[in-house]
């Protein structure tokens, strides 16, 4: 009795530990689920498995939006819907009085997706939509991260240019100018710099309008009126060059604040890149990127001390930077400023603006910057080849680009 008893207990062990396990063996995670899991394996160095896990998240994500593509195909497709015509509320109607479940399904994650007043109460612009939303461009770009990793640099760059291509599905719309400074690292790193300059201006042309408006208005030479904003634009520009050619570093940033840091990257990468070929516009870009740069800088220490100022008046006030060497003092002290300028390799860029303003004959402002940076002795390589300028000023070399 007692060995049937104990059969009877492990069997109802069985019965119930048994399914749970034969569950956990067989379930399949959504295809957001599956990115995630990726996300992990990839921080953790396991780049296979994670490689495995995005692939599930593309393929599941396809897997599901096209057979709710097929349902509401289905939907359109029976005769009396085709009468009701393209009106997308009389279609979901008649798909909820009739239990159509997996049409009202799709439309329910549609919505979800996206605005149902976007689709303008058409029934065939819904299933357009739907049959978009196949596209899943994080897990592309996921999977190009992994060929980056593993040295695969053309797949890398193939993979963040079709996330590119699908960057309308991007649960984060600015992830897309993320997406545009990892095609051109990869075109930086294989050499493909006119490509590299390309992608780099279009994140300029699409996000930064003082610099745009000001480029159309300096090249419009037809003589018609050109906007305020436009020309407003223009005069900030040409207002912002005098001074910094002018008065020096100092003043231009005790003048002018301009903080846009999704184009701080592109201005300074291509600053860098036309210093090195002997280009003008060299000039221009590096200012603008050291302008923003320090703005972000000036700005965090006002957000935290509300009344800190970088002013070149003297003032009776602890709170104060009346030049670049006082600020750097200060951002010194801020462990989290001191990763933000080395982020943004703040002192290259001081030193490449100072070697542009020289190239273009701006010797005082150069000299001004390369002072500046002689006394940073935390700045390195470009502390010790500002010394070297103060010696003996001279161009950058210009390297010829392939």
């Amino acid at each position: 009795m007692k060995k049937i008893k104990f059969l009877s207990l492990w069997f109802i062990l069985f019965l119930f530990t048994f399914p749970v396990s034969l569950f956990a063996q067989n379930t399949v995670s959504p295809w957001w689920l599956s990115l995630e899991y990726g996300k992990q394996r990839f921080r953790s160095g396991d780049y296979g498995n994670a490689l495995l896990f995005f692939e599930d998240a593309r393929r599941d994500r396809r897997a599901m939006y096209e057979q709710m593509e097929r349902d509401l195909i289905n939907l359109l497709s029976i005769g009396e819907v085709r009468r009701i015509g393209d009106s997308l509320d009389r279609v979901e109607q008649y798909s909820y009085e009739r239990r159509y479940t997996a049409a009202s399904a799709a439309f329910e994650e549609l919505y979800y997706r996206i605005p149902k007043t976007s689709l303008n109460n058409s029934a065939s612009a819904a299933l357009g939509a739907i049959g978009k939303l196949k596209d899943y461009p994080e897990a592309e770009y996921w999977i190009g991260e992994v060929y980056r990793v593993e040295g695969e640099l053309p797949l890398a760059l193939s993979q963040y240019r079709r996330a590119f291509a699908m960057r309308e599905n991007l649960e984060d719309s600015g992830f897309g100018t993320t997406l545009q400074y990892k095609i051109a690292g990869v075109l930086k790193t294989r050499m493909e710099y006119n490509e590299m300059e390309r992608t780099l201006l279009s994140i300029i042309t699409s996000l930064d309008t003082l610099w745009v408006n000001a480029s159309i208005n300096n090249t419009n030479g037809s003589g018609t009126s050109i906007p305020y904003a436009q020309a407003s634009a223009s005069f900030a520009r040409v207002a912002m060059t005098r001074t910094l050619e002018t008065d020096g570093v100092d003043r231009f940033l005790e003048m002018y604040r301009y903080n846009n840091s999704a184009v701080e990257q592109a201005h300074r990468l291509l600053g860098f890149h036309y210093v090195v070929a002997g280009r003008p516009s060299a000039q221009d870009h590096l200012m603008f990127a050291f302008l923003i740069q320090n703005t972000v800088i000036i700005e965090e220490l006002m957000r935290r001390q509300f009344d800190f100022r970088f002013t070149t008046v003297p003032e009776n006030r602890e709170n104060q930077a009346r030049n670049l060497v006082e600020l750097s003092e200060i951002i010194n002290r801020n462990p989290v400023l001191v990763s933000y300028i080395e982020e943004v390799e703040y002192y290259k860029t001081a030193y490449y603006l100072a070697a542009s303003l020289y190239r273009n004959g701006r010797t005082s402002a150069a000299l001004n910057l390369w002072s500046f940076l002689a006394a940073q002795p935390r700045a390195g390589e470009w502390y010790g080849r500002a010394i070297n300028q103060l010696r003996n000023p001279h161009t950058e070399p210009i390297v010829e680009m392939p």
